[in-house]
Parts: C-alpha cells; sequence; structure tokens
C-alpha cells in the first residue's frame, strides 16, 4: 500500500515557504481563535443599521487599522520578503483605515473609493500568497477569497449608487472573509505542522 505523500517534501521553497509554514504552524490555534472572531464580528456588523456615512466610516477605519496590526504580527513571525511583504501591507491597511476616518466630505462615494482600495490590495495580496503556496491544504480558499474581494473592490469602485446599506455589506464581507480565509490557513498549518514533526 502507498504511503501518503509528504506534503512538506513536495513543497517548493524557493519564497522560504516550507521553514515559515513549520514555524507558524504551531500558532494554528491562535489563527483559529481570531478567524472565528472575525466571523462573530461580521455577524454583528450585519446586524447592525448604519444610516450615516461617518459611522460606516469609523467601522471600516478601525477594522482596516486592526487588520493592519496582524499584518505586522504576521511581518513579526514571518522572514526574508515575507517579512517585508507583510510590513508593506500592514502600513497600507493602516494608511487607508486612517484615511478613511477623513473621507472628503463625509460622502458615501468618497467612502466606498477608500473601500475599494482596500480590497483591491487585499484581494490582490491574497490571490499572489495562494498561488505561491499551491502545494498547501486549502491553498484555493484563499485564492477563492482574493478573488472575491478583487470582485468587490472594482464593484465599489464604480457603484453610482452607494448607499450606507452598501458599504455596510461591504464592511460585513470584508470580516466574513478574512475570517474564512484565516479559519482555512490554521488547519492547513495544523496539517503541516503535523507533516513536519512525521517527518
Amino acid at each position: 500500500m502507498a504511503q501518503t505523500e509528504n506534503p512538506m517534501r513536495t513543497m517548493p521553497d524557493m519564497f522560504g515557504i516550507r521553514g515559515r509554514a513549520e514555524q507558524a504552524g504551531r500558532y494554528w490555534w491562535l489563527l483559529l481563535l481570531t478567524g472565528v472572531a472575525w466571523i462573530v464580528v461580521s455577524i454583528i456588523v450585519f446586524r447592525f443599521d448604519y444610516d450615516s456615512v461617518v459611522a460606516v466610516a469609523i467601522l471600516f477605519g478601525i477594522l482596516a487599522i486592526v487588520f493592519g496590526t496582524v499584518e505586522f504580527a504576521l511581518a513579526m513571525v514571518s522572514r526574508g520578503w515575507w517579512r517585508v511583504l507583510h510590513a508593506l501591507l500592514a502600513v497600507i491597511f493602516i494608511i487607508v483605515g486612517v484615511v478613511s476616518f477623513f473621507t472628503p466630505g463625509n460622502t458615501f462615494v468618497a467612502l466606498a473609493a477608500v473601500i475599494s482600495f482596500y480590497f483591491i490590495f487585499a484581494g490582490t495580496w491574497n490571490v499572489v500568497s495562494s498561488l505561491t503556496m499551491r502545494n498547501v491544504p486549502g491553498w484555493w480558499i484563499q485564492l477563492v477569497s482574493g478573488l472575491i474581494e478583487l470582485g468587490l473592490g472594482f464593484w465599489a469602485a464604480g457603484s453610482w449608487r452607494t448607499s450606507a446599506t452598501l458599504l455596510v455589506a461591504f464592511v460585513g464581507a470584508m470580516t466574513l472573509i478574512r475570517g474564512i480565509t484565516q479559519i482555512s490557513l490554521a488547519f492547513s498549518l495544523h496539517s503541516i505542522g503535523q507533516a513536519a514533526k512525521a517527518r
């Protein structure tokens, strides 16, 4: 009976993925908890009714800054180019979050432009990151999440009927996608960690 091939042996390491995955594998439970937390936040966001652009801007700004802080934490445990890329993404998210607090004219269209900017960067990151980890179990979930974020980003940028309800839906989708992606990544890292121990 043929043995199942160890994913750690077949994983390309041109980006230092193997070492990064093994190092982060011990913290898989932390990603699982934060993923569940983001899904809970998305449920809360969908349940509330925000009728002003200021309220939505503050909500989005806080979440974007939190996402940026998480990326900074990931940069600290990463190495090589991954550390630089996580740090760059963190800076972009925090800047986008701060800018949303000072949306020009406090208009829905201006805030939609800021939110679309976030989605396009986050979506591009998820697509590229998932393609570099094609041998990691569940990589396609991050790819699908990235494609959805890109779609939402272009939709938000080109929507002429922007409203508070639509923007809240975008913010809720942002937290929901982040939660699903982190839960998927948590289980992927757990399986990689188990494979590394078996090796």
